[in-house]
């Protein structure tokens, strides 16, 4: 048999996209012996879905490209696409829309949606080559198909399943690949840094500065060095350099440190104790009695509103949410997705060098690139 289209991945881009092609016969292939386990393991098994204020600056890649899709199919389009199916959303910090219940009511949304279509569960692509067709070899299937979508994803989440099959696909009919690495991930810190290792398990309210981008959020301080919502989307954005932390957004350092006061510095910062008094062993100041400060330390009490430092690296591939690079977008139409290299081959969600924010993002992205490729195929 030839099917019309073969999509490989079982994810949230590859699922939405089989969803809308009720017509055509279809494959679906992955490794996996179930399908949407990303979907399922994300926001702590009830799935971040999408965000309220989704716009191309959340994310990372050509913003023209991602503005076309993004236009396509808004958080408001999504919304009403889940109320159909009576999907229950509520909505948490920082515009995050989860599952009221579990996860799993979305996925078993889409296997409502894709009983139309033929799958390959358990089945690793070893090989794709075409010859009149696609023909996708795994280690148990020949499968040949007119079309041929990559919805694979990246390769952080190992555990279950990912592999730099996608982006080997790719390579083979001639396109580039942006270096992949770990996004949304913790950072380790370098030697003068260690101190923050000592507060394992703290977290409060940060504001963080990298690369242009002034991102606030919860920090939380890990044996490992930091991570947090406000680290992870910052790791979306760093590069091997300098960034820096305002551990006191929302406060006027000036009208906290009144020298006149004979109250301890660790009483009069609005932070856990525990992390103050490592800050100050660190920058070399005593806990001691504001009208007590002498103007040097009081200088060096600045550094929390601005404090620089270089991130060692970070926690690696199998702790990323995930991965930042992957296909080039400049070999992808930004309307149909399909390549520009190689006809009726598609490329979808995060297989492509595009990268979201931590907060829905990536799956209103997945989703978006995927309905912008089935109103073309």
């Amino acid at each position: 048999m030839i099917y019309d289209v073969a999509i490989i991945g079982a994810g949230a881009s590859g699922l939405m996209v089989a969803s809308k092609l009720q017509t055509k016969s279809i494959s679906i292939i992955d490794s996996n012996s179930k399908i949407g386990l990303k979907i399922l393991a994300s926001g702590g098994g009830k799935c971040n879905v999408t965000n309220k204020n989704v716009t191309a600056d959340n994310y990372l890649g050509d913003k023209e490209f991602i503005k076309k899709a993004l236009a396509n199919f808004t958080p408001k389009d999504l919304l009403k696409f889940l109320d159909k199916f009576q999907l229950e959303l509520e909505v948490r910090k920082y515009g995050q829309y989860f599952c009221k219940k579990s996860a799993k009511d979305i996925v078993s949304i889409f296997e409502r949606l894709t009983k139309h279509c033929h799958f390959f569960m358990g089945n690793k692509v070893l090989h794709v080559e075409f010859n009149d067709n696609f023909i996708i070899k795994t280690q148990n299937k020949t499968i040949k198909a007119k079309k041929l979508i990559v919805a694979s994803g990246g390769i952080s989440y190992t555990n279950i399943g990912a592999s730099p099959v996608g982006y080997e696909i790719a390579k083979s009919f001639g396109h580039s690949i942006v270096t992949p690495a770990p996004a949304l991930v913790g950072l380790t810190v370098q030697k003068d840094q260690f101190w923050m290792k000592t507060l394992s398990g703290i977290s409060f309210n940060t504001s963080l500065r990298v690369e242009g981008k002034t991102l606030q959020s919860d920090l939380l301080f890990t044996h490992k060095g930091i991570s947090g919502p406000v680290v992870l989307t910052g790791s979306l954005y760093w590069k091997k350099g300098k960034m820096s932390l305002d551990f006191l957004p929302n406060n006027d350092l000036k009208k906290l440190l009144d020298i006149k006061s004979k109250k301890q510095i660790s009483s009069v910062l609005p932070l856990p104790k525990r992390f103050v008094l490592e800050f100050l062993k660190s920058i070399h100041v005593e806990d001691k009695s504001l009208n007590r400060l002498k103007q040097d330390e009081i200088e060096k009490l600045q550094v929390i509103k601005n404090y620089e430092f270089a991130p060692a690296g970070n926690f690696g591939f199998s702790k990323a949410e995930v991965t930042k690079g992957g296909v080039c977008t400049q070999e992808v139409n930004p309307l149909t997705f399909e390549s520009k290299l190689k006809k009726n081959l598609y490329f979808i969600g995060e297989v492509l060098d595009v990268t979201g924010e931590l907060g829905g993002y990536n799956f209103q992205w997945a989703f978006a690139s995927a309905i912008s490729l089935s109103k073309n195929i």
